[in-house]
């Protein structure tokens, strides 16, 4: 029988340990700074039923949606009348009842529903898990990827969007990103636009070209406003509004004056202004910091499921996309039956952000290793000799390890060299009749004779 060549899934991947200490340092910053905000972490099964999640991401996403077929003979039950039209959609009812999640926030949305009576409201959650996507597979694009969401259900204030702001700017500057934007904008204050040029609804149209303003520059925003249905003349009027030059406040000043005449525009301003204000007490450096947060009219992100306030996060350090991004939504839990209750949330890209701090060589001095200190084995009473020196350094918080049998120092010194290990304690005859024990600093190649308290000092 041949040998069957091992794979992975396409769009799936295998993480070295090199890479897992890398990842893990991303993930535990981002939570540390997410707990520091007062959210609690949440996890949800990997699984969902299939009508939990079907009809939440529109026709498009149900396609992306990997279904699980039924245990045992699922076959067995489906009417033959069926099986001959060999349409595996019509199947999909009688096959499969449950698939793998899509994305963290409608199982949040179910969550909160199923535990309503158990938690405490305003319900601040954050949740760093795998989703999967039937997409197919490029660069940047994955079927199973990370998703890092910080959400809060149950409040209306803008204190919260605030502290999202906040939340970015802390984690990206603790994982060594000195330049970066987060770019605000409001729904309502593109409703507002969509309104005075009496398209109100055209408002999808309207956005996803002026979306593309960094992309496509004016010419191709404004080519692409006519094929949607745009006037000259109703683009003459966006035109100052799309152009929006200066500070924040300058900004929310100009769109006063082009706002007058819509209520929802002249609420979204008064908004954002809000969130400022709230910046402004709790991190004034950040508010007059124009490089960090930026008032982007152009910035649309998801307008059939933002209704307030939304955020986009970009590094200008490197050529990426958004690292992240996120906002206010509305009767987030409406589609499981709990009306009413609106949220704000944001999400943190890890994997983009991963390729951003290896480009900029930001991760920390030692972040590949997993071991702090190899003690090596020449033989039989080298290894007794080392158990108890092993066990004082793990006492003591060091990651250490002996070499598991005995082997040439070229062989015990190359296996340290793989895995980064910074030290290794060499232990022969001498070194067990005197008590002081040989410690190589595998970077500098030095050499000292030192004892196991001293070696834990100097490690420690």
């Amino acid at each position: 029988m041949a040998s069957i060549k091992p794979s992975v899934p396409k769009g799936t991947r295998d993480f070295s340990p090199a890479e897992m200490v890398k990842r893990n340092y991303i993930f535990d910053t981002i939570k540390s700074v997410f707990r520091k905000f007062g959210y609690q972490e949440i996890q949800t099964p990997s699984m969902e039923n299939l009508n939990t999640l079907t009809g939440k991401y529109g026709d498009e996403g149900d396609k992306l949606i990997f279904k699980i077929l039924n245990s045992g003979d699922y076959l067995s039950k489906v009417k033959p009348e069926k099986l001959a039209e060999a349409n595996s959609n019509a199947l999909i009812a009688d096959i499969s009842e449950k698939a793998l999640r899509y994305d963290l926030t409608v199982p949040f949305a179910r969550f909160v529903v199923m535990h309503q009576n158990e938690i405490s409201f305003p319900f601040k959650r954050f949740q760093i898990q795998p989703v999967w996507r039937a997409d197919r597979p490029q660069k940047g694009r994955y079927r199973e990827f990370y998703q890092c969401d910080a959400d809060v259900v149950g409040s209306e204030s803008l204190l919260n969007e605030a502290e999202f702001i906040l939340i970015y700017n802390e984690a990206l500057t603790k994982l060594g990103l000195k330049d970066f934007t987060i770019k605000i904008n409001n729904r309502k204050i593109l409703s507002g636009i969509a309104e005075i040029i009496g398209k109100p609804e055209l408002i999808v149209d309207m956005t996803v070209a002026i979306d593309k303003l960094d992309k496509i520059g004016l010419d191709g925003v404004v080519k692409e406003l006519i094929e949607r249905g745009f006037s000259e003349e109703d683009i003459e009027k966006l035109k100052p509004v799309i152009l929006l030059e200066g500070s924040n406040q300058e900004k929310l000043g100009s769109l006063k004056e082009v706002l007058p005449q819509s209520s929802t525009g002249l609420k979204g301003i008064e908004e954002i202004e809000a969130i400022f204000s709230y910046v402004q007490y709790l991190d004034p450096d950040l508010q007059t910091s124009a490089s960090k947060l930026e008032l982007d009219i152009t910035l649309a992100r998801g307008l059939n499921y933002y209704t307030g306030a939304i955020f986009e996060v970009k590094t200008n350090e490197v050529a990426m996309g958004s690292i992240g991004g996120g906002g206010r939504y509305d009767d987030l839990t409406g589609m499981f039956g709990l009306k009413n209750l609106t949220g704000a949330g944001i999400s943190f890209g890890a994997d983009r952000i991963y390729d951003v701090l290896e480009e900029l060589n930001l991760f920390p001095q030692g972040a590949e290793e997993t071991t702090k200190v190899l003690i090596s084995n020449f033989d039989k009473d080298a290894e007794l000799y080392a158990l108890p020196l092993l066990r004082q350094l793990r006492k003591a918080g060091i990651a250490s390890e002996l070499y598991p049998s005995s082997a040439k120092l070229k062989k015990q010194m190359g296996y340290a060299d793989d895995k980064n290990i910074p030290y290794v304690i060499l232990i022969g005859s001498d070194e067990i009749e005197s008590g002081k024990l040989t410690l190589k600093d595998m970077k500098s190649g030095e050499q000292a004779k030192l004892t196991i308290e001293e070696i834990v000092e100097k490690i420690k």
